[in-house]
C-alpha cells in the first residue's frame, strides 16, 4: 500500500466516514466477510484511523456494547445496500447517487454494467482527501465515476444535473448514514428533491437512525463524536411517510437481514425495536 499525501486531520461529519472505512477494513480482513473493500483500510490509515490506532475509550461496559453495535450495523448496512444495487442494475436501471458519498468505494469494488454512471455527491474536503488516497492506491473504478462536490444543504441539484446526471432515466439513490446527521425539516427537503430528480422505476435505499438512538447514545457522546451530531431518527411510519412522497418502500431491522446474512444477532432484543432502519424503495410516481 502506498502512503497517501496528509490534507491535514478529517473534522465534522465527513470525519465519521473515516470511522465507518475503518469498520469496512475490519470486516474486509474476516475469513468469511459479508463484502470486501479494499480500498478502507487505505482510506482510515491515510487519515490516522489505521488497525493499530486504539479505539476510543467507553465509559462503561454498556458504552461499549452500544458502540460495538453501531460498528455491527455498518457491516449489515453495507451488505444490504450492496444487495439492493445488484437489484437495481440488474433491473435495468444505470445511474448511481450517492448522497454524501465520504469513503464510499462501490465504484471501485463492485461489478458494474460497462454503461454505469455512478455519480458522488459530498463537500470538497473529503472528496479532495479520498481522491488523493485513490491517486496514491492507484485504483481504477469499474464504471463511470463523477464527482458532484457540493454541500447538500445548498443547490445540490443543480451541480448534479451540470454533473451528468439525467432525470428523465430512472436512478437508483443511496444515502447511508446520513440522515441521522439532518434535521427533519431537511431530511424532508432532500428527499423531496431526490424525488423531483427520479424517473419512475428509480429506486432508493436509505438507512434511518433507530428511534431512541438519541437518547440511548447521548450519555456518553463526546464532543465532536458521532453520536454527537446525530440530531434525527426514524419516523414512527417509515413506509407510510416514504408513500407520500412517492415510493413504495418496505423496511428491515438488522436483526433480520443479520440473521439473513448468515450473522444472527444471539442476545435478545433490548426494547422494541419498532419498525426497521434498512429502507428499499421503488418510486411510484412523480
Amino acid at each position: 500500500m502506498t502512503e497517501a499525501p496528509g490534507r491535514g486531520e478529517p473534522s465534522g461529519v465527513w470525519a465519521t466516514a473515516v470511522g465507518v472505512a475503518r469498520v469496512r477494513a475490519r470486516e474486509t480482513a474476516r475469513e468469511q466477510p459479508l463484502f470486501r473493500d479494499p480500498l478502507a483500510l487505505a482510506f482510515a490509515t491515510a487519515a490516522g484511523r489505521g488497525p493499530e490506532t486504539p479505539s476510543p475509550p467507553r465509559t462503561d461496559e454498556a458504552a461499549r456494547r452500544r458502540w460495538s453495535g453501531v460498528a455491527f450495523s455498518i457491516v449489515i448496512r453495507t451488505k444490504f445496500l450492496d444487495d439492493l444495487l445488484d437489484r437495481a442494475v440488474a433491473s435495468g436501471v444505470r445511474q448511481v447517487v450517492l448522497l454524501g458519498a465520504g469513503m464510499d468505494s462501490r465504484a471501485y469494488r463492485m461489478d458494474w454494467p460497462a454503461d454505469t454512471r455512478l455519480f458522488e455527491v459530498d463537500t470538497a474536503d473529503p472528496l479532495e482527501f479520498k481522491a488523493s488516497v485513490l491517486r496514491a492506491e492507484r485504483a481504477v473504478p469499474r464504471c463511470e465515476r463523477i464527482t458532484v462536490p457540493v454541500d447538500l444543504r445548498e443547490d445540490w441539484p443543480a451541480s448534479l444535473t451540470a454533473a451528468g446526471h439525467d432525470p428523465a432515466r430512472p436512478t437508483v439513490w443511496i444515502a447511508e448514514g446520513l440522515l441521522i446527521y439532518l434535521p427533519e425539516d431537511t431530511v424532508r427537503s432532500l428527499l423531496e428533491r431526490v424525488g423531483a430528480l427520479s424517473a419512475p422505476g428509480s429506486r432508493m435505499g436509505l438507512t434511518l437512525g433507530p428511534r431512541g438512538a438519541l437518547e440511548r447514545f447521548r450519555e456518553d457522546a463526546a464532543a465532536g463524536s458521532a453520536a454527537s451530531m446525530w440530531v434525527s431518527e426514524s419516523p414512527e411510519d417509515p413506509v407510510g411517510w416514504l408513500k407520500g412522497l412517492g415510493w413504495e418502500a418496505e423496511t428491515f431491522t438488522l436483526r433480520e437481514r443479520a440473521a439473513a446474512y448468515g450473522r444472527p444477532v444471539l442476545a435478545p432484543p433490548q426494547q422494541d425495536e419498532g419498525p426497521g432502519g434498512l429502507v428499499s424503495a421503488v418510486r411510484t410516481g412523480n
